[in-house]
């Protein structure tokens, strides 16, 4: 571990805060809803267990640096976040801690030896990756058939889990010990992700899915053109999710059941929702999305008795819309699983999209739909800049001819069309504009000023929303992040209160919730590297965090002592706290956060699809309002930076 990480206690519910503020009242604990408080196991056994955990991490310690330590270390780190967290829920679960134990001291031994046996290994096998965003060890499994030849590429099943409340670290290993799962087609191989438990595959959950995937295609040999995406349930969503935002990583996708979007299928009035909670529904609703769909083979399945099948009506009227028709086949006489016979023929289906190759061959058409340069990408045209976000941004190109390319856009500002699928770029029509390239290139840049396109890039040294440094606030969470604790005190009791219990708070929620360790470092330790390296999450304010005062005043909105400004709004600093997303001062192309971790909170843990963005790019917290489960205190003023990063008039 890097030796700036802080190990910081947590417990069953969210920790009252660091230290109370003398004279004050102390903040409301907030009731951890994930994962759920488990039994409590027999004493003897417990310390049997810890005992023998502290001596197999003993042990593993010499190894920390090896790349196959995370092998080692999802098994013994899920033990031991269990007894932490109290997460046994069956007697049968001291079982599964023994059996991840002995697994460990045989690769432990194995490690000592310099072997490795088990990434040769087939049948079912648990692997482990280090994560970008936090370096902690992230599970996952694989189903590998006995007889597959491994001596060439093979594809590769990515099979999103169902939700499990109490399928912490623990239960899904010794799963994926035990269990081949829903699919395990004979000729690939299968990688079950974790998704960081229960995000709904978003969020972390969506880049540790990816990153998964990447593993197994260091560590095996998968053909990246020939990579199928599943899920049912909650896994299901996430195929929803990850297959839209992400089409370029697969070959073709199947989501059973799991939800869409989110306002149709929570029956939510929007009038009872802020406008901005309502336009940061576009980060993750798939019929916002549903044009990224047209670029690969999709499959949906639903149950005929299934309530969910309302995730598969909303995407046939989504691709309605667009002149397109769903595939969409139902289990007959199915509740909430898959009927045997339509699996087996969807699962004969998706080999046949492989058998007759995939990915490979020509892409003469590319369709990107998108409201958010967090996605940005879809087959060869990359979107650099958009007019507004939050608004429908599309584009559809097709090459017509050798080296010639039509494209259309909405709510575009600026794009790259990469190298096309039959060579150079010789000519553009954009929007009715006609563009030679001389000579042809393989990479073209387009820029639209005054309502021309013509061929050049953004300047670089402008500020603006681009791909990565787009926000809103939780975008940083899904990239290598810092937490920046203060060394010093607020003047105003009220913030100080509030600052400890949210900042433990969250650092509490990321390691029960995203089950990971947050970095963390005080003001005064950080340093220019880790500016540049890691976005910086700051805690407290100018008088006590030494890194904000020292960029305070070249953020949008002001603090002083006395008063925070936004525009035209003043608040007054001892009752209120700014909390928001912008590029870092000191290190453009990484952000800094004021004072917030993910803006989802323990009410809307309850169900996957209200664990989305609540806050835009910057709000203002009036702390006569507690922290509860569902906000950090009463929302004074909150919304989204414009495409320079400024106010908004």
């Amino acid at each position: 571990m890097p030796g700036f990480r802080v190990e910081l206690a947590c417990v069953l519910v969210f920790a009252l805060a660091a230290s109370v503020v003398a004279g004050a009242e102390p903040i409301p604990a907030i009731p951890r809803l994930l994962p759920p408080e488990g039994i409590a196991i027999d004493p003897a056994a417990r310390e049997q267990l810890q005992q023998q955990l502290r001596g197999l991490q003993e042990r593993a310690a010499p190894h920390a640096g090896d790349p196959l330590a995370p092998d080692v270390e999802v098994l013994l780190a899920a033990l031991e976040w269990a007894l932490k967290f109290g997460e046994f829920y069956d007697d049968k679960d001291v079982g599964g801690a023994g059996d991840l134990l002995a697994m460990a001291a045989q690769r432990i031994d194995a490690l000592d030896a310099g072997l490795s046996p088990w990434t040769d290994a087939r049948g079912l096998v648990v692997r482990g990756y280090r994560s970008s965003i936090d370096d902690s060890v992230q599970p996952y499994g694989l189903v590998i058939p006995e007889n597959l030849d491994l001596s060439g590429t093979v594809p590769l099943y990515v099979w999103l889990h169902g939700r499990g409340d109490k399928q912490t670290n623990l239960s899904f290993i010794h799963g994926r010990m035990t269990q081949p799962g829903q699919i395990a087609p004979p000729n690939a191989i299968v990688v079950h992700p974790f998704g960081r438990h229960c995000l709904g595959f978003k969020s972390a959950g969506e880049i540790d899915v990816l990153e998964a995937v990447e593993h197994v295609a260091k560590h095996y040999h998968i053909d990246r053109n020939l990579i199928v995406l599943m899920g049912f349930s909650m896994g299901g969503a996430g195929c929803w999710h990850i297959g839209a935002h992400y089409p370029n990583q697969w070959a073709a996708m199947s989501p059973g059941a799991g939800f869409a979007e989110t306002a149709r299928y929570q029956s939510i009035d929007p009038a009872t929702v802020p406008p901005y909670e309502q336009l940061l529904w576009g980060a993750y609703d798939v019929p916002d999305y549903v044009r990224n769909l047209f670029n690969l083979p999709v499959i949906a399945y639903s149950g005929e008795n299934d309530k969910q099948i309302q995730a598969a009506r909303v995407m046939e009227e989504a691709f309605a819309s667009e002149g397109r028709t769903l595939d969409h086949r139902i289990g007959p006489g199915m509740g909430h699983k898959y009927h045997p016979d339509t699996l087996a023929a969807i699962l004969k289906d998706l080999g046949s999209e492989l058998e007759e190759g995939g990915r490979y061959g020509i892409r003469l058409v590319a369709s990107l739909q998108t409201r958010t340069l967090r996605y940005h990408q879809v087959e060869w045209v990359d979107v650099q800049r958009l007019q507004e976000h939050w608004r429908d941004a599309r584009v559809d190109a097709e090459e017509l001819e050798y080296g010639v390319v039509q494209v259309t856009t909405k709510n575009v500002a600026s794009l790259r069309i990469k190298p096309l699928p039959n060579g150079s770029v010789s000519k553009v029509v954009i929007d009715g504009h006609s563009l030679s390239i001389d000579p042809p290139a393989n990479e073209v840049s387009l820029i639209l000023r005054d309502g021309r396109w013509s061929v050049g890039e953004p300047d670089a040294a402008q500020l603006a929303k681009k791909p990565g440094l787009q926000g809103p606030i939780d975008d940083a969470f899904l990239e290598p992040f810092l937490v920046v604790t203060p060394s010093g005190k607020s003047p105003h009791p009220d913030v100080q209160r509030w600052v400890e219990f949210e900042q433990q708070h969250f650092l509490d929620r990321w390691e029960g919730v995203f089950r990971g360790r947050a970095r963390v470092k005080r003001d005064v330790d950080v340093t220019a590297d880790d500016a540049a390296r890691y976005h910086l999450i700051l805690w407290g304010d100018p008088a006590s965090n030494s890194v904000l005062a020292r960029i305070s005043d070249r953020l949008p909105i002001h603090w002083t002592k006395d008063a925070i400004t936004a525009g035209q709004q003043t608040f007054a600093a001892a009752s209120h706290v700014p909390v928001l997303i912008y590029p870092n001062p000191d290190s453009p192309e990484r952000y800094v956060v004021l004072n917030s971790g993910p803006t989802f909170r323990e009410g809307h843990d309850r169900t996957n699809s209200l664990q989305n963005p609540k806050l835009p790019d910057w709000a203002v917290i009036d702390l006569s309002q507690p922290p509860d489960a569902l906000a950090p205190g009463r929302i004074a003023a909150a919304e989204f930076f414009d495409e320079e990063w400024q106010l908004r008039e």
